[in-house]
C-alpha cells in the first residue's frame, strides 16, 4: 500500500475509535456494567493509539520503503481489528469466548511496533 493509502487508514480508523469511544461513554453507560465500559474503554483507547499508528507507517512508508513498514501496517490493522474488535464484540454481546482472540491481536500490536522499529534500518532510503 501507498503512504497515502497508509493515511488514509489510519484516518479512517481514528474517526471510527473515536466514535466508537462516544458510543461506549454515551451509548453504554446505562446498558452495561461499570466494569464492562472499562472492557469497552481499553479497546477504543488502543484502536486509536493504533490508528496513529498506522499514520505514523504512512510516513515511515514513504520515508523508508519496503517490507517492514508495510508489515508494521498491516500488524496494527490486525491488531485493531483482532484486540479491539474482539473486546468491543465481547461487551456488545456477551460472548466471553471472544476474549480468547484478544491475544492474538495484543502480539499483532506488539509485533507491528517491532517492525515500525526496524523499517528505518532494513528500509531503502527515499529522497
Amino acid at each position: 500500500m501507498t503512504a497515502s493509502g497508509w493515511l488514509a487508514t489510519g484516518a479512517l480508523f481514528g474517526a471510527t475509535a473515536v466514535a466508537l469511544g462516544a458510543f461506549g461513554a454515551h451509548g453504554l453507560k446505562a446498558r452495561v456494567t461499570a466494569d464492562l465500559l472499562v472492557v469497552f474503554e481499553t479497546a477504543a483507547r488502543y484502536h486509536l493509539v493504533h490508528a496513529l499508528a498506522i499514520v505514523a507507517v504512512a510516513g515511515a512508508a514513504d520515508r523508508f520503503p519496503g517490507p517492514c513498514a508495510a508489515a508494521a501496517g498491516w500488524l496494527f490493522v490486525a491488531g485493531i481489528l483482532l484486540f479491539s474488535g474482539s473486546l468491543y464484540l465481547m461487551v456488545l454481546t456477551g460472548a466471553r469466548a471472544l476474549g480468547a482472540i484478544t491475544p492474538l491481536g495484543g502480539l499483532a500490536l506488539i509485533a507491528g511496533w517491532i517492525a515500525l522499529a526496524l523499517a528505518p534500518f532494513l528500509g531503502s532510503r527515499a529522497g
